[in-house]
């Protein structure tokens, strides 16, 4: 549907790992803009790209209520410390076209987001989104660099589409999972998955749930959570077939919980494999599974996507939600299942490694890429 006017063979790759640091501060130009910059993703994108060696934040755009004013009047800054320098002084425009920017970064509502990113495409730029708007659509990647970077090619499937595009990253639960699933899947195959998540209330947003509603309770229900995990999940784990995506053959049975925690999903996954393995074996998959972030050596991209803890009594989100600054899922629990076959616990930061982060990592294998062109 979108694809950028950069050709294959005229791709421009990053400057290579351990490359002087002149080189590195040359190619770091690429200017973004925060679609939904105020809210709880859209600060968490302005925290985690203050001093990126690739990205400098250029534009903010939000609702109505914010436009024209300066971004440090606009917003009540949510996160730990101060809000990053420079940032304040941006004044708040409309999410549309024109922003001054290349490559705009999306945390919109959904309810929004589709047609305000559709626009932002069609108008030439890179669209790097966090909404569920486009994340099914047969021609917009559903990306986890770990996982699924040949999906990437779908961006070459439509030739003449238009000058933009629309690379999403999956839900805050559907990463952790289908990032955990991914070594096991490559070594020992999958036949089906059952998920339990417990979910953190700043998945959210801000206010979020009522503290009425959450403090001394859990809720049974996310409006479309379990049906994101089971769409998103066989997406991301499917294989390309000429333009599109097949989806894994396996079967996803998702139930999903808002828990009283600030930050952290966790998920208790029960899966049929179709080589049966041992827990060492299993374990051992995990703990040895890294791939082409880490290959590349990308700025976001966490030394070990997967970590392992062999207590009897992790992870726990307060103690692993910030593995790898946020970015590692946590593994722990692999044990045999009476019912599956195999069952584990996974946790993972849902506004970094859930959100802001897994789309700036996103955006720095579309610059290693050559699909988002460096500015020299």
């Amino acid at each position: 549907m979108f694809i950028l006017t950069v050709k294959p063979g005229e791709r421009q790759a990053a400057a290579p790992p351990g490359a002087p640091a002149e080189m590195e501060g040359a190619m770091a130009r690429i200017r973004v803009g925060i679609l939904g910059a105020t809210g709880t993703v859209g600060q968490r994108f302005l925290a985690l790209l203050a001093n990126h060696p690739h990205f400098v934040v250029t534009a903010v755009a939000a609702s109505d209520r914010s436009q024209g004013k300066p971004y440090g009047e606009a917003c009540a800054w949510r996160l730990p410390g101060d809000m990053p320098p420079g940032v304040a002084a941006l004044v708040v425009r409309a999410p549309e076209p024109p922003l001054e920017c290349d490559v705009v970064f999306s945390s919109l509502p959904a309810d929004v987001a589709g047609e305000v990113e559709a626009g932002f495409a069609r108008a030439g730029y890179a669209v790097i989104s966090n909404s569920s708007s486009h994340r099914m659509d047969d021609a917009v990647p559903l990306l986890i660099p770990e996982v699924n970077p040949d999906h990437l090619a779908l961006l070459d499937a439509c030739p003449g589409a238009g000058r933009g595009f629309i690379v999403t990253n999956p839900n805050c639960s559907t990463v952790m999972i289908a990032l955990a699933l991914a070594p096991l899947a490559a070594r020992f195959g999958i036949e089906a998955v059952a998920v339990t998540t417990l979910q953190a209330i700043s998945g959210a947003g801000y206010p979020g749930v009522a503290s009425l509603d959450i403090t001394d309770n859990v809720v049974p229900f996310i409006a479309n959570e379990e049906e994101k995990i089971e769409r998103e999940t066989r997406k991301i784990l499917g294989r390309l077939d000429g333009g599109r995506v097949e989806p894994a053959p396996f079967v996803v049975s998702a139930q999903c919980h808002r828990v009283n925690v600030v930050d952290g999903h966790m998920a208790a996954v029960r899966v049929r494999l179709q080589r049966d393995a041992d827990v060492p074996e299993l374990r051992e998959a995990f703990a040895a599974f890294t791939a082409l972030p880490q290959q590349l050596r990308l700025p976001t991209a966490p030394a070990r996507p997967v970590v392992v803890r062999d207590e009897p009594d992790r992870p726990q989100p307060r103690l692993d939600r910030d593995a790898g600054r946020g970015m590692s899922v946590t593994v722990g629990r692999i044990a045999r299942d009476a019912v599956l076959g195999h069952r584990f616990v996974v946790l993972s930061h849902n506004t970094i490694r859930g959100a802001a982060g897994a789309a700036i990592l996103n955006a720095e294998l579309l610059v290693a890429r050559g699909y988002i062109p460096l500015r020299g």
